[in-house]
């Protein structure tokens, strides 16, 4: 299979990249020129939001970051997750990093490993709780997601950075983020500086 973009694009010959999908699988067009359509997507069932709910109560009421998800799950409570997230922020000062992507989307696992390179791990480390929310295939979380990004425009990834009180200090609505393949450590750590929280 071969692309001529990365997640946010249009693929040559079968359509699998990661930009906002309008439900087929073929031929589609670059994020410019489509429409959006990923409002009207369903969001997860409510058995699985009733499974996540509990899971997140049981770990993200602790305070404890590590129990937040730092990969894309399907079974989490999106929701639940982002006010546990909100919360540990507030309690030390960082800021709330949002990662809205999927496990299928190959610049989603870039960027995941760019985040655990030696030069952006210290940065998200000191200034940001991360949290990863899963939208499937532009079919989960959407509602949701569409309170902090546009994504009928960025493509996944797609991060959002939120103060403590959950007001959006940036999004990269814009897809910045989306050729994530096509980004270095540098690039990744020096957005994440440009907006961290200011020293108390």
């Amino acid at each position: 299979m071969r692309y001529t973009l990365g997640c946010a694009g249009a693929a040559l010959v079968l359509a699998t990249g990661c930009g906002s999908n309008d439900g087929s699988d073929a031929g589609a067009a670059p994020v410019a020129q489509r429409t959006p359509a990923v409002a009207a997507a369903a969001e997860p069932t409510a058995a699985a939001t009733r499974t996540a709910s509990t899971a997140a109560a049981d770990s993200p009421a602790a305070g404890n970051a590590a129990s937040l998800p730092d990969r894309y799950d399907p079974t989490r409570d999106a929701g639940a997750d982002i006010r546990a997230a909100l919360a540990i922020a507030a309690a030390d000062g960082r800021y709330v990093l949002i990662d809205f992507g999927a496990d299928w989307c190959p610049d989603c696992r870039s960027l995941h490993t760019l985040f655990e390179s030696p030069q952006v791990a210290p940065v998200l480390q000191k200034n940001y709780v991360l949290l990863a929310v899963d939208v499937g295939r532009f079919d989960r979380n959407i509602k949701l997601a569409s309170r902090y990004i546009g994504l009928e425009t960025s493509g996944i990834p797609a991060l959002a950075i939120l103060k403590p009180d959950g007001s959006v200090v940036t999004a990269t609505s814009d897809g910045s983020f989306a050729n994530a393949r096509d980004l270095n450590a540098t690039q990744v750590a020096a957005f994440l500086t440009r907006w961290a929280p200011k020293p108390r």
